[in-house]
Parts: C-alpha cells; structure tokens; sequence
C-alpha cells in the first residue's frame, strides 16, 4: 500500500490509539488518558466523534472502530 497523508498522516502528540478504514485511510482516538476527554477524527472522510467530551476510552475507541469498520472514504486531509 502506498503510504499517503491519509494513510499516514503525522502523529499528534495525544495520539492514544490509531485504527485503520476499510481502505487503510488512518482514524486517531485522541486524548489526555483513559477517563479522560478524548475524540475521533477520520482521516479518511473527514468524520469525528462529537465535541470532546469526558468518557472511557473504551467507549470512543468501541464507535471509532464501529465507523473504521463501514467507512470507505480515503480522500481527505485533515489539515
């Protein structure tokens, strides 16, 4: 697969976990730790979950993976 901004954009530094779209496109589960303030953003589709909010990493990272796992889009830098 060739490596792209899509597929491999750079790191944020309160990157806590990265997935990957149907495609390869990268999805980055963000955050301060575990019960914390965290959010998604696609890197494929330009998706994100909704505004950071305080909540288990379980739960951003369980509906990060449920859109990972439909999504198809790889076209779109976040910038």
């Amino acid at each position: 697969m060739k490596l792209s901004p899509s597929t491999a954009p750079t790191e944020p530094d309160n990157l806590l976990i990265r997935l990957h779209n149907q495609v390869g496109a990268a999805l980055d589960i963000t955050g301060n730790g575990y019960d914390k303030a965290s959010r998604w953003d696609c890197h494929g589709c330009a998706d994100h979950s909704d505004a950071p909010r305080v909540d288990y990493l379980s739960r951003i990272r369980r509906d990060a993976n449920d859109h990972a796992a439909t999504c198809r889009a790889a076209y779109y830098r976040l910038p």
